[in-house]
């Protein structure tokens, strides 16, 4: 069976994924969207998937959609979702973002039942982005993503500022840190902190992880982190 991240790249992002090597970098200007999209495929999607493009990804790009590199997710080590890649996306507004939406079942009225048919699991986030960043992602070293869901919002800036203490500490380096996202209605997932983290090591995230077990979040509601490559 074929993995969906590599079809997904070889339609779309090979360019990009070949021309940056092992480094993939990004840039947004404020005021743009960024999408963080999380995928599983169902088995033998290769038609549904040529098809999938051939309708949906022409309204996508009228409303300004431009792809992005995407990477594979390489283990889950914290948390109970199950995707199998990891995709940025960027549209140029959120009017561009949102419109796409509201538009696409008009002009692709099966949209969610195709997507329903070639992935099991699809979750979408979007973010608006305050201020322009840059960022890169070497695939060499290894990159964590940690999402955090709060109960209170006073223990969750204190653990925060604990959390990232600690990752400092142990040889990680967040790259970009997301929050006040939305997910469309039937694609939730939407964490109140998204981190990227990159770690001198292998070995210094396996010794903080160690050290941060999962009882170390029991003051959030939900924590999903895994490793991409």
């Amino acid at each position: 069976m074929k993995k969906i991240f590599p079809y997904i790249c070889f339609l779309l992002f090979t360019p990009m994924l070949f021309a940056q090597g092992s480094t993939k970098s990004f840039s947004f200007k404020k005021g743009e969207i960024m999408d963080i999209i999380l995928l599983r495929q169902n088995a033998a999607v290769d038609t549904l998937f040529d098809r999938y493009r051939k309708t949906a990804f022409p309204v996508a790009f009228e409303y300004s959609f431009q792809p992005q590199p995407g990477f594979a997710i390489q283990e889950l080590t914290l948390g109970n979702h199950t995707p199998s890649s990891f995709i940025f996306g960027k549209w140029a507004t959120k009017e561009k973002r949102e419109g796409f939406l509201t538009a696409i079942t008009s002009r692709v009225p099966d949209f969610h039942e195709q997507r329903r048919n070639i992935f099991q699991y699809f979750s979408l986030t979007y973010y608006q982005i305050p201020e322009d960043i840059q960022f890169s992602i070497n695939t060499k070293k290894y990159t964590s993503v940690t999402a955090f869901w709060k109960k209170d919002n006073k223990k969750f800036i204190n653990f925060l500022k604990r959390w990232k203490e600690k990752v400092t500490n142990a040889g990680g380096k967040v790259i970009l840190q997301l929050k006040n996202g939305q997910s469309p209605t039937g694609y939730y997932y939407n964490p109140d902190m998204l981190y990227i983290i990159t770690w001198n090591h292998q070995s210094n995230f396996r010794e903080f992880a160690k050290n941060n077990s999962l009882s170390m979040y029991d003051s959030l509601r939900h924590v999903h982190q895994f490793a991409i490559k």
